[in-house]
């Protein structure tokens, strides 16, 4: 069981059914949402301050994320999290969720050294499975 976890979507029904099924299928003690990448952006930013003040905060091991939202999507999400200014953080997995079954996207996911997979939505019990075996 993982310790924690990021979901980063922009629809409350996505969110609130993937915390149904994580919470279902114990793959983590902790379910952290954000609504678009720029709100997860600031959620790592708050984690850096705090361990510059020598605070001890857990990060999550495993981020899933979706492609399209307002204010900034998933793309531009990963551009700003694998930069150096992220690097302490470049250990955690991303999962790519999205409704998309674009092979343009599958493709640019693989530019992403932290993307382990990109699934199609929803998140269902047997991904969680396939994932947690994948990720031992």
């Amino acid at each position: 069981m993982l310790d924690q976890i990021l979901c980063i979507d922009d629809d409350p029904i996505t969110l609130m059914l993937c915390k149904k099924v994580i919470i279902k299928c114990a793959f983590s003690n902790e379910i952290i949402t954000s609504q678009n990448g720029e709100e997860a952006l600031s959620y790592f930013n708050n984690i850096k301050t705090a361990s510059n003040q020598n605070k001890v905060i857990q990060h999550p091991q495993l981020v899933f994320l979706d492609l399209n939202m307002p204010v900034m999507g998933g793309w531009e999400f990963l551009d700003y999290f694998s930069s150096s200014e992220f690097s302490e953080f470049h250990n955690i997995k991303v999962v790519v969720l999205s409704s998309t079954i674009d092979p343009e996207d599958l493709q640019n996911a693989k530019k992403y050294p932290m993307v382990i997979d990109f699934l199609s939505k929803p998140i269902t019990q047997s991904m969680l499975e396939y994932l947690k075996n994948k990720m031992e």
